[in-house]
């Protein structure tokens, strides 16, 4: 790319007002569009993310990827798409002034897609738990043997060119978006890089490691997608 690119930036939230404004404050100025997926919130997400500059669409049902395809279908409308992507949670755990390490690789040698990888960098005491970080090394172990994909981590802080996402045909409502974006990345045969990101402890509890259910269902989706790709 010759030029600075049109990037914009897609954060799903779910009770997310302490964290929220603090994430906005924080995203570069290249930046067009933030995009805030209010996951039928019960606080007040939605008005604090607008009063911080952030474009809120609302998705009433409640999952991950369901609140990122929503971000999708708005970017989808606009007159101008973006040309690269980047996902970033709301709770605050990423760094994202990190976001210009993130996008350079597809800037600079045109690759496809970039994940920002935990495991690269440095993470502080207790930003993930015990069942996080071996679901974490289960899943690209698995992926590393079955399919050959050479991931580190399935870090949420990620960027992709807006039509190599499009031609994903993302389905995903739940806990193997992540997952998904990068079978489908290495099938399709996309060129992929990790860079390291930090990470810190999120602002609240958690909706998925926070909770038994939560790190069952999560855990039990990854490998459920892992398979199915296979």
């Amino acid at each position: 790319m010759n030029r600075f690119p049109l990037v914009d930036v897609i954060i799903p939230a779910y009770n997310e007002e302490e964290s929220i404004p603090k994430v906005l404050a924080e995203i570069p100025d290249f930046v067009r569009n933030i995009v805030v997926a209010n996951n039928n919130s019960s606080d007040n997400t939605a008005s604090v993310a607008e009063k911080s500059g952030a474009v809120v669409v609302f998705e009433p049902q409640k999952g991950y990827g369901m609140a990122c395809l929503t971000a999708m279908d708005w970017i989808r409308k606009q007159e101008t798409p973006p040309e690269i992507i980047v996902f970033l949670d709301g709770d605050y755990s990423d760094f994202p002034e990190q976001m210009r390490d993130l996008i350079d690789p597809i800037i600079h040698d045109d690759v496809d897609m970039v994940i920002g990888s935990r495991s690269l960098g440095e993470r502080a005491s207790g930003s993930m738990t015990p069942p996080q970080i071996f679901g974490n090394w289960l899943a690209t172990s698995l992926m590393k043997h079955i399919q050959g994909a050479h991931f580190t981590d399935l870090g949420p802080f990620r960027a992709i060119k807006w039509d190599k996402l499009l031609a994903l045909e993302m389905k995903d409502e739940n806990f193997g978006w992540t997952i998904e974006m990068q079978i489908k990345a290495h099938k399709a045969g996309l060129s992929y890089v990790e860079v390291p990101v930090n990470y810190r402890k999120r602002i609240g509890v958690s909706k998925v490691s926070g909770t038994v259910k939560g790190v069952i269902g999560a855990g039990y989706k990854i490998i459920l997608t892992i398979f199915r790709y296979w």
